[in-house]
């Protein structure tokens, strides 16, 4: 386990899946969930705006992707990918598909769709079998070295950990 903060960090700001943010670098950047929340308010904000005419229309798609964005940017960051993905790296040792011995970047791509999958989907589906083609076709976009076969098991654990932990927020 590295204690190391500085080293940590830089890891995790080097790392293009630890989600850094554009500007700043660093981890944990929500473009989904801001971009989501901002499209979504934006057009209600919009809807509402017409009311008052051409001009409200604006002013209220303006300020409903702002706010929206910004709602959406803290419903996503209920999950921190870097600490996740982190969880993962340190306790991927333990896991019984790992006693073949592949490291933690072996299924790296799993764990992420596992964990953020459970962001996405639990709400509508209610369990891993459920949403499992949607976490398959999420995970095969990634163009992942392991067959969704064999990584199931990762996706799973990561999923299942969002289940037992609801304050994580998931």
């Amino acid at each position: 386990m590295n204690t190391n903060p500085a080293e940590t960090t830089n890891r995790a700001t080097t790392d293009p899946k630890a989600n850094p943010d554009p500007l700043t670098g660093e981890p944990g950047s929500h473009p989904v969930g801001t971009g989501a929340g901002a499209a979504s308010a934006g057009l209600a904000g919009a809807a509402l705006g017409a009311m008052a005419g051409p001009v409200g229309s604006v002013a209220g798609a303006v300020i409903g992707a702002v706010v929206g964005g910004l709602t959406g940017k803290g419903f996503a960051e209920g999950l921190n990918p870097t600490e996740e993905a982190n969880y993962w790296r340190e306790n991927h040792a333990r896991q019984p598909y790992a006693a073949t011995g592949e490291s933690y970047d072996t299924y790296a791509d799993a764990y992420r769709v596992g964990y953020e999958g459970h962001s996405k989907y639990a709400s509508t589906d209610d369990s891993f079998e459920v949403a499992e083609a949607k976490l398959r076709a999420d995970y095969e976009m990634s163009k992942p070295s392991v067959a969704w076969d064999k990584a199931a098991p990762a996706a799973r654990a990561a999923w299942s950990r969002g289940q037992r932990d609801p304050a994580r927020k998931v």
